[in-house]
């Protein structure tokens, strides 16, 4: 498989409150904010339209389980089907099963420290 991660998809941390959260990146460092987050907008080195989402979540969140952590990378990848297969037969743990929207496939695995990590093949052209 040629490509794997091909740049990291979000920051998702847990707030004690989001929307302060939100509110004070907004303010005191111009983040673009909705009721997501923020999105930050780029393009790839063959000009493509990318981004990069940036998200505080409920401190009491499931999503980030099984990890305990406060925290998640979400990472862009080429091929969401064939890296989760390959992942397998490396013996990486998939946490749950691939998900797809309009804006991407999602699927999920463990680190080496049990931290949850997401991984997204994404059509960033369903955001404009």
């Amino acid at each position: 498989m040629k490509n794997r991660v091909t740049g990291i998809g979000g920051l998702f941390f847990k707030s004690d409150d989001p929307k302060a959260a939100k509110d004070w990146y907004k303010k005191h460092l111009g983040f673009n904010t909705d009721d997501w987050g923020s999105t930050f907008w780029w393009k790839d080195k063959q000009g493509n339209d990318a981004s990069t989402q940036w998200s505080p979540f409920a401190k009491k969140t499931d999503y980030f389980e099984p990890s305990k952590k406060d925290f998640m990378f979400n990472y862009r990848v080429e091929n969401l089907v064939e890296l989760l297969s390959e992942l397998k037969k490396e013996g990486v743990t998939i946490v749950g099963e691939m998900q797809e929207f309009e804006y991407g496939k999602f699927g999920w695995i463990l680190d080496n420290e049990g931290n949850k990590i997401e991984l997204w093949e994404p059509v960033d052209q369903a955001f404009k």
